[in-house]
């Protein structure tokens, strides 16, 4: 994560830990005691409900926490990953890109995600977040509560397309030219 993400999401974390704190000294209520119940509970109905839309001919690949990592010759196909927190790096630069749009998603609490697309395939970005960072070769976008929406320039016309949607509460996604 960017060091201006790391900064934001642990003065967040850091802000709603002392209202929590501070709710529960107002309320009288031991707020400890029901910290842990209340991650457990929360954890267990993301898992349950969490968005899963299939797309197309796609696969899904989930991870509760940790690294997903792809390189050298792969297949990019229609694909939604989940993770709760986690890195990516997805590098494209040897894959096979069929011609038409390809179908991205990704979803999770706090991801650092890192794209390596070839030349002349268009990238279209849908990011919803409470904060995100993200960096469209050379278009830099911060925001807080507001979705990221853009594309390469000449998307639309491009034989290879990628269409990538992020839906997280923290994200910082990156993505360069290879």
């Amino acid at each position: 994560m960017g060091t201006n993400r790391t900064v934001i999401f642990w003065g967040l974390v850091l802000v709603v830990g002392g209202l929590v704190l501070l709710a529960g000294n107002l309320f009288n209520i031991n707020v400890w005691a029901l910290f842990w119940p209340v991650v457990l509970i929360a954890l267990g109905v993301w898992f349950l409900i969490r968005p899963t839309h299939s797309l197309p001919g796609g696969v899904t690949t989930a991870r509760f926490v940790g690294e997903i990592r792809r390189s050298g010759p792969w297949q990019v196909a229609n694909e939604e990953f989940s993770q709760f927190v986690g890195d990516m790096r997805l590098d494209m630069s040897q894959a096979v890109i069929q011609p038409g749009e390809t179908h991205l998603r990704f979803s999770g609490f706090v991801g650092d995600l890192t794209f390596t697309v070839p030349e002349g395939v268009g990238v279209s970005l849908a990011a919803s977040s409470f904060v995100s960072e993200v960096n469209l070769f050379g278009q830099h976008r911060s925001s807080i509560f507001t979705p990221v929406d853009f594309s390469t320039p000449g998307y639309a016309t491009a034989e290879r397309r990628l269409r990538v949607e992020m839906s997280y509460f923290v994200v910082d996604a990156k993505f360069r030219q290879g």
